[in-house]
C-alpha cells in the first residue's frame, strides 16, 4: 500500500526521538531519515523503525552495560536497582558522585571546609522515592539533576544558601522518581541545578541539524 506524507512524518518523528535518546547514532539516523522521506510504500517504511519503540509507548530494554545512559533513557529502566552508594563525606577535601551509579533510598552527604558534587543525570535509583540529605558547614555542595526529574528542595540555609538555581527548560516526567533534597547549609551553600548532560545536548543539536539539512534538501527539490 502507498504511504502518505503523514505516515512518512510519523516515522521521521520516531527516528528523531530515537537519536535524541541515544538509540541511533547520527550516521544511521541520517540514513534512515533519508530513506523515510524517499519511501513510497508501507513496506519501505516499516523496517526503518522495527527495532525502535513507538512514540509514547513503553521502551524496549536497553542494551547490556547501558542501564543509565542519560536522562533521555526511559525512567522505568532506571528505578529499582541495588544501591551502589548511600553517602559521601568530605573534610578539607571533596567528593564526587557522577556517571552511571545507583542512588540509595536515603543518600547522606556531608562536607566541612570542603565541597562535593552529586550528579543525578545518568544515575539509577534504588526506589521511586529518594531522599538526598546534604549538610555543608563552611563548604559547598552542588546537586545536578536532569530537567525531567521530579525534585523537591527543602533545605535550610543559615548564614549561607540552600536552593535551586539555573533551571533548564523542562517538565518533570510522570514516570521519573521523586527526589527530595533536604539538609542544612551553615556558613556555606547547597545548590540544586537542572541541567542537561553534554551528551544529550549534542544529540539534540545533531538531530536538529540533520532535520534542517533534509528539509532544505526537500525544499531544493
Amino acid at each position: 500500500m502507498r504511504a502518505s506524507d503523514a505516515e512518512r512524518e510519523r516515522i521521521a518523528e520516531i527516528l528523531r526521538e530515537a537519536v535524541a535518546e541515544g538509540r541511533l547514532d547520527m550516521p544511521e539516523f541520517e540514513q534512515r531519515l533519508d530513506a523515510a522521506y524517499k519511501a513510497r510504500t508501507h513496506g519501505e517504511l516499516e523496517p526503518l523503525v522495527r527495532d525502535l519503540p513507538a512514540l509514547g509507548s513503553a521502551a524496549v530494554p536497553v542494551a547490556a552495560g547501558r542501564p543509565g545512559s542519560g536522562s533521555a533513557a526511559r525512567w522505568s529502566e532506571r528505578i529499582g536497582r541495588p544501591a551502589t552508594s548511600t553517602g559521601a563525606f568530605a573534610f578539607w577535601g571533596g567528593f564526587l558522585r557522577r556517571g552511571n551509579w545507583t542512588v540509595g533510598r536515603t543518600f547522606t552527604a556531608f562536607a566541612m571546609w570542603g565541597g562535593g558534587e552529586i550528579d543525578l543525570r545518568e544515575a539509577n535509583f534504588e526506589d521511586r522515592e529518594v531522599v538526598v540529605r546534604c549538610f555543608a558547614i563552611m563548604g559547598g555542595m552542588q546537586v545536578t539533576v536532569p530537567p525531567d526529574l521530579n525534585v523537591d528542595v527543602r533545605g535550610i540555609g543559615v548564614m549561607g544558601g540552600f536552593g535551586e538555581h539555573g533551571r533548564d527548560e523542562g517538565v518533570p516526567h510522570p514516570d521519573a522518581p521523586r527526589v527530595r533534597v533536604t539538609g542544612l547549609a551553615l556558613m556555606g551553600g547547597v545548590g540544586v541545578e537542572r541541567k542537561r548532560s553534554k551528551a544529550e545536548k549534542q544529540r539534540l543539536r545533531d538531530a536538529e541539524r540533520a532535520r534542517g539539512r533534509l528539509e532544505k534538501g526537500d525544499g531544493d527539490r
